[in-house]
């Protein structure tokens, strides 16, 4: 079993950045690919950045690539999630999950454990 805990949305204007935070509890997190999500009112969760168990790959949606960077610090069982450039689209709640293995996937369905979201909101 694993948790997870997001942090550091909020309401921040259009070009500003944000770090999203994920910490993590419970069993080995080097077990675990990682993924960030998001999903606005209204839509389906999309996929949005993935990194494997050792942080050497990493996948990002075309969307966020250049703007976006999925990183994680095995020791402190956090993955993050820095967000540049923001624009009014990238507005939704993120949500943070883990996979059972250790290589990196787009697919949701392949992820076994998530976080409550935490809400990013941008202004124009």
């Amino acid at each position: 079993q694993v948790q997870l805990v997001e942090s550091g949305g909020g309401l921040v204007q259009a070009g500003a950045s944000l770090r999203l935070s994920c910490a993590a509890s419970g069993r080995t997190f080097t077990n675990y690919a990682m993924g960030w999500f998001r999903q606005a009112p209204g839509k389906e969760r999309d996929f949005v950045a993935s990194i494997s168990w050792s942080g050497d790959s990493t996948w990002h949606a075309d969307s966020v690539k250049g703007r976006f960077t999925i990183s994680r610090d095995n020791p402190k069982k956090t993955v993050y999630l820095q967000m540049n450039s923001l624009k009014p689209e990238d507005t939704a709640v993120y949500y943070c999950a883990a996979r059972s293995y250790r290589n990196y996937d787009t697919r949701s369905a392949l992820y076994n454990y998530w976080g409550q979201g935490t809400q990013v909101t941008v202004s124009s």
